[in-house]
């Protein structure tokens, strides 16, 4: 596509203009012609699968900090339940937990989620005041990233045990 190709109501843009603002418009129209050639030959170009650029399981982009790699102990493949999954009669039975699978790292994430929820309903019942009254929708936004980091930081420390109790359940 070139300005010489453009469609008769798109090519009328120029008219009427200076030819300072004429030769502007149709500097601007080569560079996004340029901007859709380097689109177009760039999707044939081979590419890579998502597994080969992100660890499996992550979204290319994710901004938490998550948890892989959290337990490399080998002791931790045969540790005790913790928190409420300690305290619970059945499940103290002599049952270990092997803190290095991918089982337990996806029940750590649901246990996370349960915390972020927790989270958001203690958050909705703060008065958000600002310098303006209002929140921006950035604003909004970094401080939802924000409680979903306070969320993986207090699964990952406080112990509640909920992610021992669901490996249970489920291993």
């Amino acid at each position: 596509m070139n300005i010489n190709s453009l469609p008769s109501g798109l090519s009328s843009i120029t008219g009427g203009q200076s030819s300072t603002q004429s030769a502007q418009i149709k500097k601007d129209i080569n560079k996004f012609n340029d901007l859709v050639q380097s689109v177009m030959s760039h999707e044939t170009a081979q590419t890579l699968s998502s597994t080969q650029i992100t660890e499996s399981g992550k979204l290319n982009g994710d901004y938490t900090s998550g948890f892989s790699g959290l337990y490399t102990n080998p002791d931790d493949t045969n540790a005790l339940p913790s928190g409420a999954a300690a305290n619970s009669a059945s499940v103290v039975q002599n049952k270990t937990i092997d803190k290095t699978s991918r089982l337990y790292e996806k029940s750590m994430e649901l246990e996370s989620y349960f915390v972020k929820i927790m989270l958001n309903t203690m958050r909705s019942s703060l008065s958000s005041s600002g310098l303006t009254g209002e929140k921006s929708y950035a604003g909004g936004m970094y401080e939802d990233m924000l409680y979903d980091e306070f969320a993986v930081s207090m699964t990952k420390n406080a112990g509640f045990g909920l992610a021992d109790q669901i490996y249970l359940q489920l291993a």
